[in-house]
Formats: C-alpha cells, structure tokens, sequence
C-alpha cells in the first residue's frame, strides 16, 4: 500500500518558492508538468484531488515589472491580479495534458468563516469534484488587505481541506517534514516522522518563513496541522522542490504526518453539538422520529411543525412529537422554506424549489442523535 492510498479526497498546497523561480519570477514549468503527471496518476487511482495554489503575486511581479522585495499593498493587489491569469492559465494547460478540467476558487476570509458563503464555496467546490474537475483555489490576492486576508496559504489550505471534509491535506515545501529545530540552522535538528498531538513542545520546534516568496514557514503549516487534525483531517508535510514530489511521496519518500486527533465523523458531530447555537427547531411524527433513529435522513414529509427563524446551514433541534430534543443537525431549508416543505414528499419539494433542491430537510451526514437516543439504536 503506499503512503496516499488510504486517502480519498486529497487537499494538496503548492507555495510559490515551489511554483515560481525566485532568480527569474517565471514558471517552472519543468517542475509543474511533473507535478501535473502525479496529479493524474493519482486521479487515475480514483482519488479525489483540489489545489491550494500560491504564486500569483510571484509571477505578476515580473509581468508588471515589479521588485521582488519591496511592494505596496496596491502594488500587491495589482500583481496579484495580473499574476492569477498567468497561474490559472498555467495549471489549466498542464492537466489538460491529461484531459482533466481546471475550475479556479478564489477565496477571502469571509467566504469560510460566514456560514452562507461557506455553504456556497463548499457547494460549488463538491460539484466540480463531482464532474470529475480538479478546484484549482488561491486567496483573492487582488482584494485583499492586511486587515483582511488568511495571511498564508497554509492556514488557507487547512480552512478548504476541512471545508470540503479531506481526509489528508499535503503540504509541499522546502524541507521533508517537521524536525526537532530548522534543520538549516542546526544540523543536529532530528526528523519527526509521525506527530500524534500537537504539542506545545511541537510548536516550539517551528522556525520563521524560508524565502522572500513565502509568507509562512514551519510555524504557519504546524497552525494549519492544528486547524486540520481538530477537524478530523490528516495532514502531511512533505520536501517539494524536485520533480514528482507527489509520487515521491506516494512510493514512500521521508515526511512528517500529523494524525488526525479524531475522525471527521466525530470532529463534525462534536462541531455541530457543541459548537452552534440552535437557531431554530423541528417537531416530527413517530415515523420520522424511527427512521432517524435508524440512521436515516430527516425528510420534510416527516416534519409536522418548524419553530424559529434560520438561514440554510443553521443548526436546528429536532424533536419528537412529545416536544423533546432527539437530535440536531444542519438544515437543508431556510425556515420559510422549510415551513412550505412541512409535511411534504421529495418530489413536491423538489418541484416547488426547483429539481437542484435536495429532498432531505436535514441530511444524515449533518445529523447528530443526543446521546441517549443513540444507545437505543445500538
């Protein structure tokens, strides 16, 4: 077995002292194209893949004619937007040598952190794997601010793999993974191979940013680890810099992999239990109270009353005809919706909010029963 096949849905970040030549601010296209090999190999193996892509800002400041190291912010915003035609151009005609399509993603903060947006983000992300596409994401450089913005792509790419609940996320970059001090500065400094938890001992084993292309550093990807492994996402980080990093490391090749402090089922359960204020809620007949409890989704034809007032995402408490809580989920609906939905078959739904319109008013995947209701299922 090699070291990616466990893993269906792949989160990979590419930074831009890997996409771009620091020396000259162009492509290495040599480097990509081996890379775009990997990727396909690895889509040919039935895996799931979406990349987090820095290098716009790199490669525009060449185009525009730009110093590497000192630019305004208006003076990143521009390159930035110069430079993301140029790298969306270049991921798009390297996998379309292999016949896979290209769909960009450019991201701000708000779009993962605001429900509605994330929703959307996620919905749009899931389709394009779901046609067989490969998300090709990168922070909105052109609008962002200091204020405003992931400040990495690190930390981004931990916000999309948990997003899109990945189950690995690999970090490419200088080194081969985490070691016990910047192995640049210490030759002593030891490889970690695995980190179970991190750490505050892990934390302190983090250095700063490596070149003048990069934000971040060891520090930023050991952040991104934490965002990941709490979600329930795996992640690794892995030496880049030659070509084929990706079957490298799929035949073996030295990394460090973070595990994941527990699985994404669990992760998002604990999320939606603990983590979201209920918005609103649902009463159910007994029919629809015993299919949950089997494990299946909660339909609208089941729902005999909705209280409250909750946008599409919200968090909701479902109830059983005696009025007691049994569950909690993520609803489909927003509550007016929903309120039109009550009672309702799958087929009607769909026909009344058009055929894109899931039939589930909250699905099983975003469904948790209260403790004592799953001991009865058991």
């Amino acid at each position: 077995m090699t070291t990616l096949a466990p893993y269906r849905r792949i989160t990979v970040k590419i930074g831009s002292a890997l996409l771009v030549d620091g020396d000259t601010g162009r492509l290495r296209t040599a480097w990509l194209t081996a890379l775009a090999e990997d990727l396909a190999a690895l889509k040919a193996e039935g895996h799931e893949l979406l990349i987090v892509s820095s290098g716009a800002i790199a490669l525009g400041r060449r185009l525009l004619g730009l110093s590497a190291l000192t630019l305004s912010l208006e003076q990143n915003q521009a390159a930035a937007s110069a430079g993301q035609i140029a790298l969306s151009q270049a991921w798009a005609e390297a996998l379309s040598a292999h016949a896979i399509t290209t769909g960009q993603i450019l991201l701000t903060p708000n779009i993962t952190e605001e429900r509605r947006y994330y929703l959307n983000a996620r919905t749009t992300i899931s389709t394009l794997l779901s046609l067989g596409a490969v998300p090709i994401i990168n922070e909105n450089d052109s609008v962002a601010t200091e204020e405003i913005r992931y400040g990495d792509n690190d930390r981004l790419s931990a916000r999309v793999a948990t997003m899109v609940e990945a189950d690995l996320l690999i970090l490419l970059s200088d080194v081969d993974g985490l070691y016990t001090a910047p192995p640049a500065k210490n030759p002593d400094a030891a490889h970690i191979p695995e980190v179970p938890t991190i750490t505050p001992a892990i934390e302190a084993m983090a250095g700063g940013a490596a070149s003048h292309l990069s934000r971040g550093g060891m520090q930023t990807k050991v952040e991104a680890g934490r965002i990941a492994t709490q979600a329930g996402t795996a992640m690794i980080i892995a030496k880049g810099t030659e070509p084929h990093a990706l079957r490298h490391l799929s035949d073996g090749g030295r990394h460090t992999l973070f595990h994941p402090a527990q699985s994404r089922a669990q992760a998002r359960k604990r999320w939606i239990m603990g983590s979201l204020a209920v918005s609103g809620s649902v009463s159910l007949d007994q029919g629809a109270v015993k299919a949950l409890l089997t494990g299946k989704s909660l339909l609208p034809v089941g729902v005999t009353k909705v209280t409250g007032e909750f946008e599409r995402g919200d968090a909701i408490a479902i109830l059983d005809p005696d009025g007691r809580e049994i569950a909690r989920g993520l609803v489909g609906l927003d509550s007016d919706a929903a309120r039109q939905a009550r009672g309702k078959k799958g087929a009607v739904v769909k026909e009344m909010f058009g055929f894109g319109t899931r039939a589930e008013l909250v699905h099983r995947d975003n469904l948790v029963l209260l403790a004592e209701h799953t001991e009865e299922t058991q």
